[in-house]
């Protein structure tokens, strides 16, 4: 139930969640220290090694439709439902529009398959410049991407 007495103060207790990671190879270097940090700060949070999942796709295009079978788990079968989901890429602009097909499709895909399975997703597919930019934000991305999981998801079960 929803606690009103708490307001909207962030509820960071990882433990009991079970969290999805979809991790784009693309711009391989920059994915991994997002893992990286990303699973370092569940841990810190409370989730076990045993409630987290971790799946690699080619590139940001096709973390969707990973997170989307992610997300299905539970309807159609016994297996245990994720709390929540995370999203891992790196886009970085080149000279032509793809950066923008790529960044544009990619992010409406993650939203999408957050509203049509109601299941929080933490979008931290970086959309940047240039390698440098990559560089500064990964590490806190990865760090903000697990907070954002397990905030939401324990929203969601007070608010159910």
């Amino acid at each position: 139930m929803f606690d009103a007495e708490k307001g909207t103060a962030p509820q960071l207790d990882g433990s009991g969640l079970r969290i999805a990671i979809v991790q784009a190879r693309f711009n391989e270097s920059i994915t991994n220290t997002l893992a990286g940090a990303c699973r370092a700060e569940l841990a810190r949070l409370g989730v076990s090694e045993a409630d987290i999942v971790q799946v690699q796709v080619p590139g940001a295009l096709e973390v969707p439709l990973a997170l989307q079978q992610l997300a299905q788990r539970g309807e159609d079968d016994d297996q245990e439902p994720f709390d929540a989901l995370i999203a891992l890429g790196c886009i970085i602009r080149g000279e032509t529009y793809h950066f923008e097909l790529v960044a544009n499709e990619s992010g409406a895909g993650v939203t999408r398959v957050g509203l049509d399975y109601h299941v929080p997703i933490a979008n931290a597919i970086l959309t940047t410049e240039n390698m440098e930019q990559a560089i500064a934000r990964q590490s806190d991305k990865g760090v903000d991407a697990a907070r954002v999981a397990v905030e939401m998801a324990q929203l969601l079960r007070g608010l159910a």
